[in-house]
């Protein structure tokens, strides 16, 4: 929606958090004189607010009732889409997000980058290339800056890289010029009706291409792949194993800015992976340990077993519950040379027995049930061998027991260092 729309209706911003709070002072600047509604279920959020006029606030558990009293609606991603009052909205076609705002009013090139896994990290290494290649380029989205806050310095010569979530995507009717579409695994079928939904909210980064742009994409994977036919943009097929994927699409798009190989290359060599992405997070008492907290699907647990191979002695999974098939993960672990599994809350218990269902002979798994990451290091120094591995990947999200993974990532890391001079952890 184009801001001299917007200027013309009575504007809802839904859901206060990160998003909406940028949303709020992006509209301001632009308008600042007009009323604007707030609505979120935190009643908190009130007191961040107090002091601001020009504002109707609709805060507690009845935030939802205000809908109908305005004709547009910023809602932000992690506000669930099927709740009753959100699906009329929708349907009214009063609904639009902080994303939709940007793509329509944005004059520079976006580079689009989505996928279940691997999203951030490519995004942050396409950004490094770029400016490293003296591209005029900013990193947006779930990685980056909230992408209004730099709209208004928006110039034809900028170049945004945007981490697009199947979130930021659903009901999304404009694409990147330059799209990077990685995989598609089930994630997040808590929010979606179904997997059909998820894949849905993610094609939309491809689906109003046009010609004169560019989809790079995963030909490996089925899904991609055939939402990748449906384009009409230039397509540039990659491929690559799960962590080398990352890297081979932040090559392809330096490509498309003419940016040297050899200068691609020392970016790639250079760059650090990202924290709570199978992070070495130390040797201690001869065990190495692993932090990889975002490998919230089997797919990313697996890709990590492949990736370090037979030294793994100790995992540890399970997390919120998210109605995911562990089947496969079962039997890959039960092929691996893991003696030692811990196991969180809710998942933990349905994963235990994926693996016992799978078990053609005596195992010598032994399975420890706990709630807690203290407990689970302890675990852990007291049953992984001296010149083996320790890895966090839970192939669950984190909101059982943790506010999310990065808070289970650094309680890991924290408890492996406490207990590594513990006399007897």
């Amino acid at each position: 929606m184009k801001l001299d729309e917007l200027s013309k209706k009575s504007v809802l911003i839904l859901g206060f958090g990160k998003e909406g709070r940028d949303t709020f002072l992006f509209l301001r600047k632009f308008f600042p004189d007009k009323i604007l509604g707030i609505g979120d279920r935190n009643k908190n959020v009130g007191t961040q607010i107090a002091n601001i006029k020009k504002t109707r606030r609709h805060l507690g558990e009845n935030y939802l009732k205000c809908l109908k009293n305005y004709d547009v609606i910023i809602k932000s991603p992690g506000i669930p889409i099927h709740l009753t009052e959100i699906e009329k909205a929708f349907r009214q076609g009063k609904i639009i997000s902080q994303t939709e705002i940007f793509f329509a009013n944005c004059p520079a090139k976006i580079i689009g980058i989505t996928g279940t896994k691997g999203k951030s990290t490519t995004a942050s290494l396409i950004y490094a290339i770029l400016k490293r290649g003296n591209v005029k380029a900013h990193l947006i989205g779930n990685i980056g800056k909230p992408a209004l806050s730099l709209l208004s310095k928006a110039g034809k010569n900028d170049v945004y890289v945007y981490e697009l979530s199947s979130h930021q995507l659903y009901n999304l009717k404009k694409s990147p010029q330059i799209a990077v579409f990685l995989n598609v695994y089930p994630e997040h079928l808590d929010y979606y009706r179904n997997f059909k939904e998820y894949v849905r909210a993610k094609a939309n980064i491809a689906k109003w291409q046009t010609k004169n742009d560019y989809l790079i994409f995963n030909c490996q994977d089925k899904i991609v792949r055939e939402i990748a036919k449906k384009s009409k943009a230039k397509k540039i097929p990659i491929k690559g194993n799960y962590f080398d994927l990352n890297k081979t699409a932040a090559k392809t798009a330096g490509k498309l800015f003419k940016i040297p190989a050899d200068v691609i290359s020392k970016t790639i060599s250079d760059f650090k992976t990202l924290p709570h992405r199978l992070e070495y997070a130390g040797t201690f008492r001869g065990i190495t340990f692993y932090n990889d907290a975002l490998a919230t699907i089997p797919e990313a647990t697996i890709a990590a077993l492949e990736n370090l191979g037979n030294k793994v002695e100790t995992i540890m999974l399970g997390g919120f519950e998210r109605n995911i098939d562990f089947n496969k993960l079962a039997r890959e672990i039960l092929k691996s040379k893991i003696k030692t599994v811990i196991l969180f809350p809710t998942t933990g218990k349905r994963i235990w027995k994926e693996i016992a269902r799978n078990q053609r002979k005596q195992s010598s798994l032994k399975p420890f049930f706990v709630d807690n990451m203290k407990e689970a290091v302890k675990l852990a120094y007291q049953h992984t061998k001296k010149g083996k591995i320790c890895l966090l990947s839970t192939a669950s999200s984190s909101f059982s027991i943790f506010k999310d993974y990065k808070e289970k990532g650094n309680l890991f890391k924290k408890y492996v260092k406490r207990f590594a001079y513990a006399k007897k952890p």
